[in-house]
């Protein structure tokens, strides 16, 4: 700032194979981060690296002094540092003319300017115990003066970390880690039976989100992803570790506000939405001829979407399923649609629906299955205009919501894929059955408007209306919905919609 005095820094910068391995600063600024004067002195070494004199290392120069040049040489930095110095010139002389000292038993000497040797590790600097000391310091303030918001900042540094493959990423995020399962609260509420914050439940999905990152890594070493794994099974053994599933004692639901709804799901608040443009970049690597990182990305997450999976336990990671599913969705809608992103959504649907018991639209499910409404939504209206006959079948399939039925449909056990549902005696806790309902009705208001003039469609859809959907109030609202979209003022009224209204009205 202007007002503040000029103040000169000493700063020094050790390199290691084009990477800063260490800095010291005398301006004292502690922090995770480098300090303003060591950011500063890099650049002038990057931008004008003519500017900054190259020795030899310093064992070289040394080697190249006869006798009176060194005792020179010694007694000159002696008397410029003397206080600083003296005292360890001492010590190091008296050991260097007692036989028997460690120094004498050491062939050599070090030379701090010499560098590491080739097969030494080498790493970027982090400041570890800095680290530390600043994930306790955010945790201690219990989110507030924004310390959530500074451990988030931290999660989007070890992000950016794992993007450039800096080793760092995975010691970052194990100090981070070590310093959250310190966290005395977690021993208080696991004592209490009570469940910790949403919000502070939200940071730790944050750092398993990036464990799976650093564990998927395929350019990591066996050993390495050995070593993690044990130290993942290290902390999943204490007491005191949080479950996923958020079911630390008796905890009621509490559903207020819970949900996200659609595409506000992602929305912005290691108020407006992000605008971002995607663009296929070729992936040289790959087989498939037209393949890009942007088709590969989509089809994965179109699997993803698709799998079969079990309705978790705890009432916070049924919610974090559902949050999860539209946070992905809201991601996929922000990509236009070309010719080559519509052969995966067809490729894809097609493979969900013949794809046996690892396909939540597989013909058999089980019972307690993650219902796919959302995504069967998503799936129609994309594939709506390019293959109505596709959009339909997976929309038709997605319909079912098995938990509420007395049994469960058998499947063709002709086929070997496929597997009998085994309906449990128990009724499952969905606490997120009213939002799973909601968006069931959804789907099929979807269909019905989308099916107007299509009489076979509409008795189609009609149908599998009155087999899959139990809510009374959820049947009352598709029945207004057909009444609408049948009367709508621009057109004559659809007899078809009109007839499914009734239908729906009398049920």
């Amino acid at each position: 700032m202007q007002s503040e005095p000029e103040t000169v820094c000493n700063v020094a910068i050790s390199f290691d194979r084009c990477k800063i391995t260490s800095v010291t600063c005398s301006c004292g600024n502690k922090d995770i981060f480098y300090c303003a004067h060591v950011v500063a002195l890099s650049l002038y070494r990057i931008r004008k690296p003519d500017q900054v004199k190259l020795h030899l290392p310093i064992s070289e120069t040394l080697f190249q002094m006869n006798r009176d040049q060194l005792q020179k040489f010694v007694q000159y930095l002696i008397t410029v540092h003397h206080t600083e110095v003296l005292p360890t010139a001492q010590k190091l002389a008296d050991e260097i003319l007692s036989q028997n000292s460690e120094i004498n038993q050491v062939h050599g000497a070090p030379d701090p300017t010499a560098g590491a040797s080739i097969d030494d590790e080498n790493c970027w600097h982090l400041d570890e115990e800095q680290v530390q000391e600043q994930v306790k310091l955010f945790l201690s303030q219990g989110g507030y003066h924004g310390s959530g918001k500074q451990l988030n900042l931290l999660f989007a540094k070890v992000r950016e970390m794992l993007k450039m493959r800096d080793s760092n990423g995975a010691r970052m995020l194990t100090l981070i880690t070590e310093q959250f399962m310190a966290d005395p609260r977690l021993s208080l509420w696991t004592q209490q039976g009570t469940a910790m914050t949403d919000k502070y439940r939200q940071l730790w999905d944050e750092l398993g989100a990036l464990w799976m990152c650093i564990v998927l890594n395929p350019h990591c070493k066996l050993e390495q992803k050995s070593s993690w794994l044990k130290q993942l099974k290290k902390w999943n053994s204490v007491d005191v570790c949080p479950w996923e599933d958020g079911n630390h004692g008796n905890e009621l639901p509490n559903l207020t506000n819970a949900l996200p709804q659609g595409a506000n799901a992602n929305q912005e608040s290691m108020g407006q939405c992000k605008s971002l443009e995607y663009q296929h970049l070729p992936a040289h690597k790959f087989l498939e001829e037209g393949e890009s990182y942007l088709t590969l990305a989509v089809e994965v997450a179109l699997i993803g979407l698709g799998q079969q999976r079990i309705m978790p336990d705890g009432l916070y990671a049924q919610e974090k399923v559902c949050r999860n599913e539209e946070q992905l969705i809201s991601k996929l809608q922000e990509i236009e649609l070309d010719d080559t992103l519509v052969k995966i959504f067809r490729k894809q649907a097609v493979f969900l629906l013949e794809g046996g018991p690892y396909s939540g639209l597989g013909e058999v499910i089980h019972r307690e299955s993650v219902p796919m409404h959302t995504f069967a939504k998503y799936l129609f209206t994309s594939l709506l205009p390019h293959d109505a006959e596709l959009a339909y079948k997976t929309a038709l399939r997605a319909m079912r919501l098995l938990v509420l039925e007395s049994t469960a449909p058998s499947g063709d056990m002709s086929r070997p894929h496929h597997i009998a549902s085994v309906v449990p005696n128990r009724y499952p806790r969905w606490f997120t059955l009213s939002h799973i309902e909601s968006q069931q009705c959804e789907l099929a208001s979807t269909m019905l408007t989308a099916a107007k003039g299509d009489v076979r469609r509409l008795e189609t859809v009609l149908e599998s209306i009155q087999k899959n959907i139990h809510s009374s109030s959820h049947i009352f609202k598709l029945a207004q919905d057909a009444f609408k979209i049948a009367t709508l003022m621009d057109s004559l009224p659809d007899i078809t919609l009109l007839k499914v209204s009734l239908e729906l009205g009398l049920q």
